[in-house]
């Protein structure tokens, strides 16, 4: 995604997630809680974070993209 400065701790993330639980797949926020229940890097909560950025706001088009780019990251 995008190269932001800000570097976002777990709880940011977490409480990004809930904010855009009602627009994600159920599948996709399952996974993604799951996924940040081990210890991730960084590098991994600031993408995770920009991925959930304005997803509700996303077009059809930015949400696959974002969906694939999620599922990368929860096989990696």
């Amino acid at each position: 995604m995008s190269n932001c400065p800000i570097d976002h701790t777990l709880e940011d993330v977490q409480k990004k997630l809930a904010e855009q639980q009602p627009f994600l797949p159920t599948a996709l926020h399952e996974k993604c809680q799951q996924f940040l229940k081990e210890d991730r890097d960084q590098d991994t909560l600031n993408e995770v974070f920009h991925l959930l950025k304005k997803y509700d706001l996303a077009s059809e088009e930015v949400k696959k993209e974002r969906n694939a780019a999620f599922e990368q990251l929860f096989n990696e």
